[in-house]
C-alpha cells in the first residue's frame, strides 16, 4: 500500500468510525494530534479531549444523512468534502449557531494532516444552514 492509500485507508477507517465507536478511532491518531473546530471556536488536543466531544457531539443528533462529496489525498495531507443533514437533539454540538431541535444541513471539509499513516492534526470547516422553519 503507498502512503496516499494508507492515508485514505486511515481517514475513511476514521470517517466510518467515529459515530458508531469513538474508542475505536484513537488508534488512527497520533499521540500528539490536535483537532480544531474554528466555525465553532472549538480546539482539542488530547485523545481524552477529541473522544469526549465525539461522544457528546454524536450523542446529540439524530435522523443523520450523510452525503460523501470528494475525498483526494497527498502524502501528507487528506481532504474529505461532504454534506450532512441531522436534528441537533441535545447540547454536545458546542457552539452550534442552531438551537438544540433544529434541522440542519452542515457542508463539512475535513482537512487531515497525516503523520506515518495517522492523522496528526484534524482540521474541520463547517457551513451551517438551518433545513425546518426559524422558530
Amino acid at each position: 500500500m503507498t502512503p496516499i492509500e494508507r492515508n485514505i485507508a486511515t481517514v475513511d477507517a476514521h470517517i466510518r468510525g467515529e459515530a458508531q465507536d469513538p474508542a475505536s478511532v484513537m488508534g488512527l491518531y497520533t499521540d500528539d494530534v490536535v483537532l480544531e473546530v474554528p466555525t465553532r471556536g472549538l480546539r482539542f488536543a488530547s485523545h481524552a479531549e477529541i473522544e469526549a466531544n465525539y461522544r457528546a457531539m454524536f450523542a446529540s443528533m439524530a435522523d443523520i444523512e450523510i452525503e460523501p462529496r470528494d475525498r483526494f489525498a497527498t502524502e501528507d495531507r487528506v481532504v474529505d468534502e461532504c454534506l450532512v443533514r441531522l436534528t441537533l437533539t441535545g447540547p454536545g454540538m458546542v457552539n452550534a449557531p442552531f438551537p438544540v431541535g433544529a434541522r440542519v444541513e452542515l457542508s463539512l471539509l475535513h482537512v487531515f494532516h497525516m503523520r506515518a499513516g495517522l492523522i496528526a492534526r484534524e482540521v474541520v470547516y463547517e457551513g451551517w444552514r438551518r433545513l425546518d422553519a426559524a422558530a
